[in-house]
């Protein structure tokens, strides 16, 4: 992505309702989702079934406009279910990045947030970004060397082109079964941004 588009793609992200803000980020932490499970399988830490009730309240909110949902309450939940602070593996650093991106979705929920979007956007990218630098890096890359083979890498391909699919959907009517669509497409087939998935 070029710097243009990349500006082009945050214009576009400012330009949505409200809602549609909320839906591209529910899609995005749907795909950010099983980074946290299998944090919780390696480790026996966490709580993935109260990110999952966070999530799937978020869509009801979006589905059902007269939905009356105690979203201080549900941060409050999503709190208890962070990782040890003291944790500083990789797995759980990722954990936290989905934990930042449903609290960016939540506060979203809660009031206006104008850059939330922009937010979520970013901690899924730097999450593919910290695996591509933990995975492939060169220790005598230059910055510039560095940044080429980011780009480049086929996971961030994959994230461009997903969040891309996301923004498009969002900026579409979002009547039931275009909401459905997205969820479906957030989903992702259970695969994370990282190809990551639990089975």
């Amino acid at each position: 992505m070029t710097a243009i588009s990349r500006e082009g793609f945050k214009a576009r992200l400012r330009a949505l309702s409200r809602r549609q803000q909320i839906a591209f980020m529910a899609a995005l932490c749907e795909r950010l989702l099983p980074n946290y499970g299998l944090y919780a399988q390696m480790t026996g830490q966490g709580d993935p079934g109260a990110l999952r009730v966070v999530l799937d309240l978020a869509w009801e909110s979006l589905m059902v406009r007269e939905a009356r949902i105690d979203f201080a309450r549900q941060a409050e939940k999503l709190s208890e279910a962070e990782p040890p602070e003291d944790d500083e593996s990789f797995g759980a650093r990722r954990a936290v990045e989905v934990m930042m991106a449903l609290s960016t979705l939540l506060d979203a929920l809660q009031g206006e947030t104008p850059d939330a979007a922009l937010t979520v956007s970013g901690l899924s990218k730097s999450g593919v970004q910290a695996f591509v630098e933990m995975t492939e890096g060169a220790e005598d890359d230059d910055a510039e060397r560095a940044a080429a083979r980011l780009r480049a890498h086929p996971l961030m391909a994959d994230e461009r082109d997903f969040q891309e699919a996301v923004l498009e959907a969002a900026e579409a009517r979002l009547d039931r079964e275009a909401l459905k669509a997205l969820r479906r497409l957030g989903r992702n087939d259970g695969v994370s941004n990282l190809g990551l998935s639990l089975e």
